[in-house]
C-alpha cells in the first residue's frame, strides 16, 4: 500500500489548503511548494539561556509560513519582499527570500552548527516543511560526524496534531508561540480566528510528547535537552489578552513547561491594523504584576527594551547584530 503523499494534498497546518504542492507551481497558503527553503543558519545568542547557554542557539530560518502576522518581524522569509532579484531556486517572483536545499545541504548545515559550538539546531517556522525536515534530520544524524545536539522546534504554536506525530522521533523541545486567547485578537493580527484553539491543543501535545529535562552545567546555565517552553508577546493595547494567556498557562502548564515572556512589539512598517507603538512602562509594570498574581515563577521575562535590535534584515549575510549572531549559511552566499 503507498504512503500518502503529506504535500498533495497538504493538510499539514490547521488551514488544510488541500493545494498539491507536488505539482510544479502548487503553493500552499504558506507561499511554498514541496521543495524545503531555506533563508540563513546562524550562532544565535538572542534567545532564553537554557537554549542558548554559553555556545549561542543554531537557528536555521525556514522560508515561508502558514500563519500570517500583519506586523511579522521576518517578513522578508516568512512574505516578501515581492519580485526580487535571484535564480528561480532562490527568490521566485512573489515569494519570500530562501533558497532550495536538499537533505544533504541541510545536514551539511546543522553539522557546521553543531562544530561551531552550537547548543542546538533551532528550526524556525518549519510547520509547512516538516515532511521534508525529519528527513533531513534524519540524514543528519546518519552522516559520520552525525549529529548529536538536542532539536528545537520553534513555532507560532499554530499547529496540527498530526503534524506534530511526525515529529515525535525528531524534536526534543518544543519552543511554541501563544500568542493570544482570544479569537478576535488572532482574527484582526494573525489572520486565523480559530488561532487559540489550534494553539491550546498543540502546546497540549508537545506537553505529551515531551517532558521537561535539563542538563546540568558545571559553567553558565543548565541546558534544556527536553520539554516545552511557551513564548507570548505582549501587544500594547491587548493587555486582557496577555491576563487570559497567563492564567492559562499557571493552570495548565505550571511545572510542565517554562513561560518566557517578551515585550519586544516592534511598530516598524506595519501593515493593516497593527499598533503603532510599542509597550509602554504602565502595561510592562502591569504585566509584571500579573506574573506574580499568576504564581507564575519557572521561566523568562524580557526587559523592556526601546531598541529595535531583533529586527532582523535577510538581505544581509548576517541578520542580526554581530553582538547577537554568527552567520554559517545564507541563502546568497551558501557557507560564510
Amino acid at each position: 500500500m503507498e504512503t500518502p503523499d503529506p504535500y498533495a494534498p497538504c493538510r499539514l497546518c490547521p488551514r488544510r489548503c488541500g493545494v498539491m504542492r507536488r505539482a510544479g507551481s502548487g503553493r500552499g497558503y504558506c507561499g511554498e511548494g514541496a521543495a524545503l527553503r531555506l533563508a540563513c543558519a546562524s550562532i544565535h545568542r538572542g534567545e532564553e539561556p537554557p537554549l542558548t547557554g554559553t555556545g549561542g542557539s543554531g537557528t536555521i530560518f525556514v522560508s515561508g509560513c502558514s500563519l500570517g502576522c500583519i506586523f511579522c518581524q521576518n517578513r522578508q522569509i516568512s512574505r516578501g519582499p515581492r519580485g526580487a532579484a535571484g535564480s528561480a531556486d532562490q527568490v521566485p517572483s512573489g515569494e519570500a527570500l530562501g533558497r532550495i536545499v536538499d537533505a544533504k545541504e541541510f545536514a551539511r548545515i546543522c553539522l557546521a552548527l553543531q562544530n561551531r559550538g552550537a547548543e542546538n539546531i533551532n528550526i524556525v517556522t518549519g510547520t509547512h516543511a516538516v515532511p521534508a525536515l525529519v528527513k533531513a534530520i534524519a540524514a543528519a544524524r546518519r552522516d559520520g560526524a552525525a549529529l548529536d545536539i538536542p532539536v528545537l522546534w520553534n513555532s507560532s504554536g499554530y499547529e496540527v496534531p498530526e503534524t506534530l506525530d511526525l515529529l515525535s522521533d525528531t524534536v526534543e523541545v518544543f519552543l511554541p508561540d501563544l500568542k493570544t486567547l482570544d479569537s478576535a485578537v488572532s482574527e484582526r493580527y494573525f489572520n486565523a480566528p480559530d488561532y487559540p484553539d489550534r494553539a491550546v491543543g498543540a502546546i497540549q501535545k508537545m506537553l505529551a510528547l515531551r517532558p521537561l529535562r535539563f542538563e546540568k552545567r558545571d559553567q553558565g546555565p543548565d541546558r534544556m535537552v527536553s520539554g516545552v517552553m511557551v513564548r507570548h508577546m505582549v501587544l500594547p493595547g491587548c493587555l486582557e489578552s496577555t491576563r487570559h494567556v497567563l492564567r492559562w498557562f499557571a493552570e495548565h502548564c505550571a511545572g510542565r513547561a517554562m513561560l518566557s515572556l517578551m515585550f519586544q512589539y516592534t511598530s516598524i512598517s506595519p501593515r493593516g491594523t497593527a499598533p503603532v507603538r510599542r509597550v509602554n512602562k504602565t502595561e510592562y509594570r502591569t504585566v509584571l504584576h500579573w506574573l506574580d498574581e499568576c504564581g507564575i515563577e519557572d521561566g523568562y521575562c524580557q526587559d523592556l527594551s526601546p531598541d529595535a535590535r531583533w529586527i532582523p534584515d535577510f538581505e544581509q549575510v548576517n541578520p542580526f547584530p554581530t553582538e547577537l549572531s554568527i552567520p554559517v549559511w545564507h541563502w546568497r552566499r551558501g557557507f560564510v
